[in-house]
């Protein structure tokens, strides 16, 4: 969503973007998993809009069938999947995925962008780097480079448990909070899903950092029989698979809205910034994307 909303805004004040993305598709932890004819919102299950500017932005995406109400407590979700927001977002944008930057390097008032493959790709005026915390200071610190604050940015990990059955469960959203089950959602509840029944169970973060490296096939079998206890009903999976992130949820933020220098013209922004939600994403991307304008005002 950071991203996203960073290219968006530049690109409709008329600025020329490139976006690089290392997953096989955008989204981010707004993700889509389909396997065969399922598909799970196994990352971020809704969103909610605390603030005008994400509050505007819903009621746009939802004028255009883009977004939905679900679940009560103005729970908002994408339409067909979580993805759909950033797909709108991007729409039209140059957007290279499954390429991963590994160095950014600075030449005079430019930068260049290497990849894993050792492809350059530049020149950039400007470079915004919207992943997790961890990999943006991994990847400042390979290219000898420096964002003071983000280093103080903290993440819980989480286990994402995703189930296909014929099994009926009555409730949309079950929210234990107990280890070692966050949330359980019915994916197949969602506005514009397929049908079928498919779940969607997230996991604690004490119980996230005990497990976070055993085999995925234990992880699947410890989180099916949960499940289970939880909503009291042999599930009998058709299918069972299970996902880790392990930069899922911010615990301490910086409680700004991004980082920017604007002597190296170079920025970071993302829900690590503000908070564990993806208004927040969106906000920090806001705010890092009017700096950069700013300063090329300024520079002008």
């Amino acid at each position: 969503m950071a991203g996203a909303v960073v290219a968006r805004r530049l690109a409709d004040a008329g600025q020329p973007v490139r976006v690089f993305d290392k997953g096989r598709g955008i989204g981010g932890r707004m993700a889509l998993r389909r396997v065969d004819a399922l598909q799970f919102d196994h990352g971020a299950q809704f969103m909610r809009a605390h603030g005008p500017a994400f509050a505007s932005r819903l009621e746009n995406w939802e004028r255009r069938g883009i977004v939905a109400p679900w679940a009560g407590s103005r729970r908002w979700v994408g339409v067909p999947d979580m993805t759909a927001p950033v797909r709108d977002l991007l729409r039209g944008l140059p957007v290279a995925t499954a390429t991963t930057i590994r160095r950014i390097h600075r030449n005079a008032a430019t930068w260049h962008l290497e990849d894993d493959r050792g492809a350059v790709h530049g020149p950039f005026a400007a470079v915004a780097i919207t992943s997790p915390a961890p990999q943006v200071a991994a990847l400042l610190d390979a290219s000898g480079l420096a964002l003071p604050g983000v280093e103080r940015a903290i993440y819980a990990p989480c286990w994402s448990l995703m189930i296909a059955t014929e099994i009926g469960v009555a409730a949309n959203l079950i929210e234990p909070r107990r280890a070692p089950i966050s949330l359980i959602a019915c994916d197949s509840s969602k506005p514009g899903r397929p049908g079928g029944t498919r779940l969607t169970v997230h996991t604690t973060p004490a119980w996230s950092r005990l497990h976070l490296e055993e085999p995925r096939e234990a992880i699947v079998s410890a989180l099916v029989q949960a499940t289970e206890e939880e909503l009291g009903a042999d599930l009998r999976p058709a299918y069972a698979g299970a996902h880790r992130w392990r930069y899922a949820a911010v615990e301490t933020a910086l409680g700004r809205p991004c980082l920017y220098d604007g002597t190296m013209r170079l920025g970071a922004a993302g829900d690590w910034c503000l908070g564990p939600r993806i208004e927040a994403a969106h906000d920090s991307g806001l705010a890092l994307a009017e700096a950069i304008l700013t300063d090329r005002v300024l520079a002008a």
